[in-house]
């Protein structure tokens, strides 16, 4: 039995930019979303789904009519420890501290690729994080400690 989706790589990708395109769109929750000269807080991310999900509409249509390779075996190790490492991120951020939260961020995706050494996501761990804290605290002076309250400062 043959199936109408002839590029099963970009009708799925499609269907996922779709998907956070319109959750972007509806849990705005009560944000005002103001106009084109008068933004409201809503407004950016509103846009941006609206125009992921029109990318993602282009995406599945464009499957029925062109021709790729079947999908791949869909590996959940890779995309489990990614989404964890945003996760502790924004977890880690209030209590933890910028430092110490781009480190977790970097060690636990790092460790999502076949690749994984510990010491070279390590140092690319203190890099980021050194990195981070240079731009973010020092030079753009953004107030988000470097280490937190849950670390005793």
């Amino acid at each position: 039995m043959s199936s109408a989706i002839r590029h099963p790589r970009d009708f799925w990708i499609g269907v996922i930019f779709i998907a956070v395109g319109l959750g972007a769109v509806f849990t705005r929750g009560d944000l005002a979303m103001g106009t084109s000269l008068r933004m409201g807080p809503a407004f950016f991310p509103v846009v941006l789904g609206v125009l992921l999900a029109v990318i993602g509409a282009a995406g599945v249509l464009r499957s029925f009519f062109r021709h790729g390779a079947p999908m791949e075996k869909l590996h959940l190790k890779p995309l489990a420890l990614v989404t964890l490492a945003v996760v502790l991120f924004g977890i880690l951020m209030r209590g933890a501290g910028l430092v110490p939260a781009a480190m977790v961020l970097v060690l636990v995706s790092a460790y999502a690729s076949p690749k994984f050494r510990w010491k070279e996501a390590a140092l690319l761990a203190i890099g980021l994080a050194g990195f981070a804290y240079a731009l973010f605290i020092k030079l753009l002076g953004l107030p988000i400690p470097a280490l937190g309250p849950w670390l005793g400062f």
